[in-house]
């Protein structure tokens, strides 16, 4: 499973040309569930995103979390994130879990990402077209990978 992380000043997503979801200072987290993930993986990258602490304290080091300060996560799912770029040009997404694993792991991954004391979460729709909108804040962009982790 892949998250890309981003700390940002807002974040929003319009969801099939109409409805729009937003947050203000937080997270953007981009998630990819793959072929072969576990909930064990599901649960460790949402308590691992939510805790990152990715925001500047008062010495100007990166020592808080979004949970800390208050802050909201926009959640999006996105299955390019498992996306195979080592041969030819086009990409393939064999590695992409396909539903319903996907939109299982999804949910599980935003209903535990809730549990760690962000002030809110939104999200998109699986498998919906979506434009995220974003202002991000440094830039600070962290990628995440549980097979990676697995590898040591």
């Amino acid at each position: 499973m892949r998250a890309v992380i981003q700390r940002v000043r807002s974040a929003s997503v319009v969801i099939n040309g109409g409805e729009e979801r937003s947050i203000g200072p937080g997270l953007l987290i981009l998630v990819g569930v793959a072929v072969g993930d576990t909930e064990e993986d599901v649960r460790l990258l949402a308590r691992k995103c939510a805790e990152i602490r990715i925001f500047e304290d008062e010495n100007g080091k990166m020592n808080r979390s979004a949970p800390d300060l208050g802050y909201e996560a926009l959640v999006i799912s996105n299955f390019t994130l498992q996306a195979d770029t080592k041969k030819g040009r086009r990409p393939g997404f064999e590695r992409a879990a396909k539903p319903p694993l996907a939109v299982e792991y999804y949910q599980l991954f935003v209903d535990c990402i809730g549990g760690y004391g962000l002030a809110g979460i939104k999200t998109g729709e699986f498998g919906a077209d979506m434009q995220v909108s974003l202002i991000n804040d440094g830039p600070v962009t962290i990628v995440m990978d549980t097979e990676e982790w697995k590898r040591g």
